[in-house]
């Protein structure tokens, strides 16, 4: 079930600490020239990996943040008690990688610069809520405006 236009005073206190360094990780990713998403993995309020998107830095066309958490967290036995959160809904490569090791909550810093895979998520079961978090929009809008060529790259466009 999606839950969209919430804002983070609707989470604990841990969950917001953790989309805070979601949003710190995403702003080292842009001081860095690369596209501002900022992922956390986390068991309840315990933070087990933290990554953000590296296409530019490392010339990886599938390190988006999603994908850097996960190399950064090594292997786990079960991720059915984990939630992520993340600064941009998922692209569908990130999607399908949260359904693939059932990751069952995704909390979305914003989908308004990107629309995502929310639906994708939410009918295979996945608990998705959405910010709508005001820095994420503005961090995304300003990436787009300074680096629109690795923007466009990074949808396929």
């Amino acid at each position: 079930m999606t839950h969209a236009g919430r804002d983070l005073n609707t989470l604990t206190e841990g969950e917001r600490l953790l989309m805070e360094e979601a949003i710190m990780q995403a702003d080292l990713s842009f001081l860095r020239e690369g596209v501002p998403i900022g992922a956390i993995l986390a068991r309840g309020n315990e933070l087990l990996a933290r990554g953000h998107d590296q296409r530019v830095q490392q010339g990886d066309s599938i390190a988006h943040g999603e994908m850097d958490y996960l190399r950064n967290e090594g292997r786990l036995k079960t991720y059915r008690d984990l939630t992520l959160f993340t600064t941009l809904s998922p692209c569908m490569m990130c999607a399908g990688t949260i359904v693939q090791f059932k990751i069952p909550r995704v909390i979305v810093g914003e989908n308004l610069t990107f629309g995502g895979n929310e639906k994708f998520l939410s009918d295979r079961g996945v608990g998705v809520i959405v910010l709508d978090d005001p820095r994420c929009i503005a961090l995304m809008e300003k990436f787009k405006q300074q680096y629109p060529a690795v923007w466009n790259e990074d949808i396929a466009e």
